[in-house]
């Protein structure tokens, strides 16, 4: 479940990244409201993700999913060139963050538990919560 909820950040961080250049210097209202809804959702699914898997791997695959995504949208709706050179690096991305999915374990959960997501805030260091 966590590689799909960072499947989805990723595909989330490619839409505030091309979302960025419809804001038009954050001076359109509604592009810069959804550019900002994504970015909020990609963080927090990355942040769920990483719950369970190395925080390293899913760093590096949510940006390359974004990073990939967004030059290829780029490509696509804003006409920029598609190169042999930009296409084989491109390509060289996805291997790579298949391999980081194929090499990557995720994280123990304690016996007898599942993992979850947890929308509650943090007990404050030092202090002990209530019961």
């Amino acid at each position: 479940m966590a590689w799909l909820i960072l499947f989805i950040a990723g595909l989330f961080e490619t839409g505030w990244a091309i979302g960025l250049k419809y804001t038009d210097g954050f001076t359109r209202l509604v592009p810069t409201v959804w550019t900002i809804i994504a970015l909020v959702i990609s963080l927090m699914m990355l942040s769920w993700a990483a719950k369970e898997l190395p925080i390293g791997t899913a760093y590096a695959v949510w940006v390359g999913i974004g990073a990939f995504g967004a030059a290829i949208l780029g490509i696509l709706l804003f006409g920029e060139p598609a190169t042999p050179g930009r296409l084989f690096f491109l390509t060289l991305m996805l291997v790579s963050i298949a391999g980081l999915k194929l090499t990557s374990p995720s994280l123990p959960t304690p016996a007898g538990s599942t993992p979850s997501i947890n929308f509650s805030v943090p007990p404050e260091p030092n202090k002990i919560p209530e019961t």
